[in-house]
């Protein structure tokens, strides 16, 4: 019956997921030790593609950047873009591309990493692909995952991709100046991500108004503290 209907094909795949999955599970707890040893936090950043994770950086880096030394790795299927802006604001950075690769995997950040720590920083942040769903699944070495859903997404997307929130410590709502534009509604997504994950932080913020970010700023300063 299998041969025909495929089910044993599945039954495989799911075998060789659970697989990479373990391999990158064993990465990013030696990220973590590492990381850890010397001294440095790391955040990683996961949200579909236009939800200004690099503008929310840059912000980062406005705010931050001489109080506490940062350094960026980057993650997109192709360019130097991202990367180029935040080099641009004086913060070492490092780009990944993933060609077809939907997110980045430990073993992508720990080389990313090497060729970023003869820079002295306490920092890292991780700006994951663009991809609200596949980056939940793999574990960078990270102290503080956060998920961004900028406005014009819609508040049902903890409802949506469930998975990306049980395991983020804060939930950033982005472009919240742009809500008089939009059917947002910032009630119902705080209380569908805590349906998921209770414990989860929430910060409605803009990064072009600055409007949230002292919130967002005392949170990393907590981190590093």
């Amino acid at each position: 019956m299998c041969e025909h209907c495929g089910c044993n094909q599945r039954s495989q795949e799911i075998t060789l997921e659970k697989q990479i999955l373990a391999e990158n599970d064993l990465i990013a707890q030696k990220n973590r030790a590492h990381f850890r040893e010397k001294g440095i936090k790391v955040i990683n950043l996961i949200s579909s593609p236009g939800s200004g994770k690099t503008t929310l950086l840059e912000a980062t880096i406005d705010a931050l950047g001489k109080e506490i030394p940062l350094a960026v790795i980057e993650g997109d299927p192709e360019t130097e873009r991202d990367a180029e802006r935040i080099r641009q604001k004086g913060v070492p950075a490092i780009q990944v591309t993933t060609g077809g690769a939907c997110h980045l995997d430990a073993r992508m950040v720990h080389r990313a990493y090497h060729q970023l720590e003869e820079n002295n920083f306490k920092l890292l942040f991780i700006e994951n692909v663009g991809n609200l769903l596949c980056p939940s699944s793999f574990d960078l070495g990270e102290d503080l995952r956060v998920v961004l859903v900028s406005v014009p997404e819609g508040s049902d997307k903890p409802a949506k991709y469930p998975a990306s929130f049980y395991k983020a410590h804060v939930f950033l709502i982005t472009k919240i100046d742009l809500l008089p534009y939009f059917d947002f509604d910032l009630e119902e997504a705080a209380k569908l991500a805590r349906q998921v994950n209770p414990n989860i932080k929430i910060i409605p913020v803009s990064a072009k108004t600055r409007e949230g970010m002292a919130l967002w700023l005392d949170t990393l300063k907590a981190l590093v503290s």
